[in-house]
């Protein structure tokens, strides 16, 4: 392996679930970021460094692994929970990859924006949720932009910042897939942000996608959670839509952009689907030259990636929007629940 080739093939090498020899180089530098974590914790816990209380509640979706987990999807459905009860739901998210969430600046998000300018994720939010959503990398300044937009708004939902302690929370929810932990070492020797022990303050746990439980429950309520999607639509006209049926035996290319893109693989596969898959960097910022493997057949990709890719000249392309549906826990306890007990001042069952 290349001195090039190496930072590409770190994910791989983090998500196995023994470390693997070429990772030892890298476990100092792990043990001395471990240590920065605990210390930067520990001023915020002893209020030297100080967090802000915003006006309304704060539920922060989030995960201790680098890359996606499936919190997007989660933030839709908990967003769409909330104002089933009667909760007027806003979004805060950093913006990965816009000019907001790198440059710092707080940018309202509506679903005609660009993508370069507020992220990927913050805009499928905006299409999907139906409630303000504001992109920063200050989640603080973000909010606090977004409640005097939007006055109404009486419950704040961080796509992502578990770790953005600056901003107080009421309920933290902690997202895996189907890779867990991986080695279960912090980075740069592993995938982990915070260690393990972490988890002993979050609210919930959810698995997207399958995992094992046992290992969570001791330390927080715990929820599966499967991403559910069947019917495409068409990426320059959502009104058309195509049945999975109707794509078999067409030359098929299936593109991924995101966290874990065999989650996306595995799914258009349990739809009957054969295809060949083309994994990208999650966030990737797509030229058409990128895509050209798919002139002369149909390309299928995720939302996430398909606001990334309005206006570029592409062969006939489909997307698959999907929804998370959450499975209650074995003690019959449901993840909403569980949330608005936080959310009006109960501690769960």
């Amino acid at each position: 392996m290349s001195r090039g080739e190496f930072p590409q093939s770190l994910p791989r090498l983090w998500f196995r679930e023994r470390l693997s020899p070429a990772l030892l180089p890298l476990l100092p530098l792990s043990w001395l970021f471990r240590g920065l974590v605990a210390l930067r914790r520990l001023l915020y816990r002893q209020r030297i460094l100080p967090s802000v209380s915003l006006p309304v509640p704060v539920i922060v979706v989030g995960n201790l692994t680098v890359g996606g987990s499936g919190k997007t999807p989660l933030v839709l459905w908990l967003v769409e929970r909330l104002r089933e009860r009667g909760w007027r739901p806003g979004i805060v998210s950093r913006g990965y990859g816009g000019e907001g969430g790198e440059g710092g600046a707080v940018r309202p998000v509506f679903p005609a924006s660009d993508a370069a300018r507020v992220g990927d994720e913050p805009l499928l939010l905006a299409r999907r949720s139906g409630v303000p959503v504001f992109a920063g990398r200050d989640r603080v300044a973000a909010g606090n932009a977004l409640l005097a937009a939007h006055p109404e708004c009486d419950v704040l939902v961080s796509d992502d910042g578990l770790q953005h302690y600056r901003l107080e929370r009421r309920v933290e929810i902690a997202v895996f897939d189907r890779r867990g932990a991986g080695n279960g070492r912090l980075l740069p020797a592993g995938p982990l942000r915070e260690p393990p022990g972490r988890l002993a303050g979050v609210t919930a746990v959810v698995l997207n996608g399958g995992g094992d439980a046992r290992e969570y429950r001791s330390v927080a309520p715990c929820f599966s959670m499967h991403l559910a999607g069947q019917c495409f639509v068409a990426l320059e006209d959502r009104r058309k839509t195509c049945p999975a049926a109707e794509l078999r035996g067409k030359s098929l290319h299936a593109v991924a952009g995101i966290g874990d893109p065999s989650r996306f693989f595995s799914q258009l596969a349990g739809l009957g689907l054969e295809f060949s898959p083309h994994a990208f960097p999650d966030h990737h910022v797509y030229r058409e030259e990128d895509l050209a493997f798919a002139r002369g057949g149909v390309l299928l990709m995720t939302e996430k990636d398909a606001v990334k890719c309005a206006g570029l000249a592409l062969p006939e392309t489909w997307v698959l929007p999907v929804e998370a549906r959450i499975d209650d826990a074995p003690d019959g306890s449901s993840l909403l629940d569980t949330i608005l007990e936080k959310l009006n001042g109960r501690t769960p069952a």
